[in-house]
């Protein structure tokens, strides 16, 4: 069972647009990099996707399964997941799960509109 969502100090930075149902993340952007802390709901899917650079996962809560190049495998709190540059990767949310992603590329989140 989750215990929390992340403290006023991750939730005051600026929430990232999102396409996918049941997941909320907020962004501290860098120059040439984002870290997103991202909170999702069971049953929630990241369909299957690509991009030109690397990233890294660690869980801080939860339980999801994550396919790399075909290959399948379920993470867990203090887990960490490396995506290399161009595989093809998805996700499935097993139980809700928090955790953090740093994205060596500025662009793949925007913050949400506020308009």
């Amino acid at each position: 069972m989750l215990k929390q969502s992340f403290p006023n100090i991750i939730t005051d930075l600026p929430e990232a647009e999102i396409e996918i149902k049941g997941a909320k993340g907020w962004i501290a952007q860098g120059k040439d990099h984002q870290i997103i802390f991202i909170d999702i709901e069971p049953s929630a899917e990241e369909p299957e996707h690509s991009h030109d650079f690397p990233c890294w996962l660690i869980m801080v809560e939860g339980k999801i399964e994550v396919t790399i190049n075909g290959k399948s495998k379920i993470y867990e709190k203090g887990d960490e997941v490396f995506f290399p540059p161009d595989a093809k990767h998805s996700a499935k949310v097993i139980t809700r799960a928090r955790g953090i992603v740093f994205i060596s590329g500025k662009g793949l989140f925007k913050p949400k509109s506020t308009s």
